[in-house]
């Protein structure tokens, strides 16, 4: 899955990135996402996805 890296993008200019170690979570506002780290520089990248992008997750 790709997201978006701000550290990347802050020091190369490029901020679309593979996740690594990705993890579906569910936010306070009811809102699913995606959290994991970045594949170049294993800074923090988080990505709100839909519920059918999760998988194992109760669709509404």
């Amino acid at each position: 899955m790709q997201g978006l890296c701000p550290k990347c993008n802050k020091n190369e200019g490029v901020n679309r990135r593979e996740m690594a170690d990705v993890e579906y979570v569910v936010m306070k506002n009811g809102r699913h996402a995606a959290k994991g780290r970045c594949a170049v520089c294993g800074g923090g990248m988080y990505k709100i996805v839909s519920a059918a992008d999760v998988p194992g997750a109760a669709q509404a």
